[in-house]
């Protein structure tokens, strides 16, 4: 440990981590943000033969571990999605030569079954779970890959496994340890509690928020700070307000593009910006020990988030306040995203039809899936994963049904590399595709059938050329593969039971509301208030709370819902008059008034009549006109407008 990580002593919990895993005992470990979790299995990857499989949902978190872990002479490397095929390729020799200690992949990654193979001939010592939170229906951040992943666990037949969450409330928990065999006693969780954290909730009205803000910043204006918000639009409006007072602010949001991203980032770390207004994109992964203020702007959607969010201040030990600003309106945002994610019946029985009914062996775009039928993609990855656990489809290997080719030298000097018979092909190759100004669209399946030869065969020799620096080869259009393994007996059935499946999982975050009202109600200790969320007891009040120091909250203020208006009423007449496709059912419509973007508005355009202009539907005048109103009034009033 003290060679390649350069600690000379354990923090607590890791010790009795890594002797469980050294003893081949599947193990659960449940640290706070921030209390050492990666030493779990980046220590055992080193003692034990063969390779470690880190599986994480984070991007930014691989890239990072993996560029410490090989700037300490660590084999380590990642495959995720930013990735060129020539690195792929690189990444899986280096894998199958036996030459990683540390492998990181994305859960998705593991529902490739070409690369299942691939892993079934190497020595696998560990797969590590990070995030495994994300495993359970209970949890708050629930991804359906990870569903998938104790099947995979036992199908790979991975000797030790470590579980690693910070955010785990005990039913979470016990669905971990099921999924996983993991006894009660390899369950290692340490306390949630931290003293060097000041808890404060300020109830206020929406039109107070700002001027308390900004009298909290300018008391210290240098200080790292991160405000959470939940819309992208009040992360930018925020900053630019605190620009304009002064502050050097900035957003940060998954909106921005990657660049901006990155910069907003960077600037944050090296003190540049030490404000930064972020959605929760912002955080992951981020490893700055000094910020010492954290302040939600609006309210959490669950504890889970809240307890996440606010363990990234005071990581150095020296106090930090962690303070929300409660303010009822923002439970409207929240429960309308929520309500907005549920799918109608229809459409999950039109969905199911589409899946089910493709034949033995076929291929799908999630994508033109979701967009088709206006459900989030997420929900359709949801849907398919539960298709999957009952047995009725197994997805194989996906594939790209389109690349995009760009020439980096002239097609004379290409061709003098090359043999006569691949000179032909490539020619052939190219004369199928669609030109662009820079770029030459192909679609391998297309060409294939057109030159009677195989898909394979065309994208292998794509991918030669490009690792000879000869083209510039951009995969898009994503398709997955799947097996029909059994016909449902009653599709109908089967229908209700998936739709059960999401009104549960609707009513579960609608109670995580409730439970971060709860907290911002506490006239309590909030410590205690959170411990007890965990499963952990705190007999004595933390004495450094706004409670505990006399500080009472009371109830959370808000403003009543407005009424649907004339004015109203007479834009949602024209808007249904133009009969937009994405409109036409109830639920389409009342997401779309409570200023809900779904796959399908969002990549519609139109004519818009007040300007004449061509533009997405999303930026039509009507779009949010009722985003103050609870949806399940707005969709009422729509189900009045749209006779099924």
């Amino acid at each position: 440990m003290e060679k390649h990580f350069g600690f000379s002593s354990f923090r607590d919990g890791q010790q009795p981590v890594i002797e469980a895993i050294l003893s081949g005992r599947p193990t659960l470990a449940v640290f706070p943000t921030g209390g050492g979790k990666s030493l779990c299995y980046q220590l055992p990857a080193i003692l034990l033969e063969g390779m470690t499989v880190v599986v994480s949902p984070l991007i930014a978190l691989m890239k990072d571990q993996v560029d410490a872990l090989v700037s300490q002479g660590i084999a380590a490397a990642r495959l995720d999605s930013s990735l060129s095929l020539e690195q792929v390729q690189t990444v899986q020799s280096d894998m199958l030569s036996g030459q990683l200690k540390l492998l990181y992949v994305a859960p998705e990654r593991l529902a490739n079954e070409k690369f299942r193979r691939h892993l079934e001939r190497v020595e696998i010592s560990l797969l590590a779970i990070d995030e495994a939170h994300c495993i359970s229906e209970w949890g708050h951040n629930f991804r359906p890959d990870y569903l998938k992943l104790s099947h995979f666990a036992r199908e790979l037949r991975a000797p030790r496994i470590l579980a690693l969450t910070a955010t785990a409330t005990p039913p979470v928990a016990e669905d971990i340890r099921r999924n996983f065999g993991i006894t009660e006693q390899d369950h290692i969780q340490l306390s949630f509690h931290r003293p060097n954290l000041e808890l404060h909730v300020t109830p206020c009205l929406e039109k107070d928020k700002r001027s308390l803000l900004l009298e909290r910043l300018r008391t210290d204006p240098e200080s790292p700070t991160i405000i959470y918000v939940t819309r992208q639009e009040t992360a930018e409006g925020l900053a630019a307000f605190l620009k304009r007072e002064g502050l050097s602010a900035r957003p940060y949001h998954a909106g921005l593009r990657d660049e901006t991203r990155s910069a907003c980032q960077e600037a944050f770390m090296s003190g540049e910006a030490p404000i930064i207004t972020a959605t929760i994109a912002f955080g992951m992964g981020i490893d700055k020990a000094d910020i010492r203020r954290i302040i939600h702007y609006n309210l959490p959607k669950s504890l889970e988030n809240y307890t996440q969010e606010t363990g990234r201040a005071g990581r150095d030990g020296r106090p930090a306040c962690c303070e929300l600003l409660a303010c009822r309106d923002d439970l409207l945002v929240l429960e309308n995203f929520v309500f907005g994610d549920t799918p109608s019946p229809e459409a999950v029985s039109r969905v199911l039809e589409q899946i089910l009914q493709r034949g033995t062996h076929f291929d799908l775009s999630r994508y033109d899936l979701a967009v088709s039928n206006d459900i989030r993609p997420l929900v359709i990855n949801t849907l398919l994963t539960y298709l999957e656990l009952e047995g009725f489809i197994m997805e194989s290997s996906p594939f790209y049904s389109s690349y995009r080719v760009r020439l980096l030298r002239d097609i004379t000097q290409i061709n003098l590399g090359l043999e006569r018979s691949k000179r032909e092909f490539l020619a052939q190759v190219l004369a199928t595709g669609k030109q662009g100004r820079t770029w030459i669209t192909i679609e391998p399946a297309v060409a294939a059938e057109e030159m009677q030869c195989g898909r394979d065969e065309i994208v292998r020799e794509l991918s030669f050329l490009e690792t000879h620096g000869d083209i510039s080869l951009k995969p898009t259009r994503i398709r997955h593969s799947y097996r029909l393994l059994r016909s449902p007996e009653k599709m109908q059935g089967l229908t209700l039971r998936v739709q059960q499946l999401f009104l549960k999982r609707e009513e579960q975050d609608l109670h995580r509301l409730e439970q971060v009202l709860s907290y911002a109600e506490e006239d309590r200790c909030l410590n205690q208030h959170l411990l007890n969320h965990f499963g952990e007891s705190q007999p004595d009040p933390c004495g450094h709370c706004g409670p505990c120091l006399g500080i009472s909250s009371g109830g959370v203020p808000g403003t009543t819902s407005p009424e649907i208006t004339l004015e109203h009423v007479e834009i949602i007449r024209a808007l249904l008059d133009e009969r937009h496709g994405p409109l036409r059912t109830a639920r389409q419509l009342a997401r779309f008034l409570c200023g809900l973007n779904s796959p399908a508005t969002s990549r519609t355009w139109v004519v818009l009549p007040t300007t004449g202009k061509r533009a997405r539907l999303t930026t039509h005048d009507a779009f949010a006109l009722l985003q103050d109103h609870p949806f399940h009034n707005v969709m009422a009033y729509c189900s009045s407008l749209i006779i099924p």
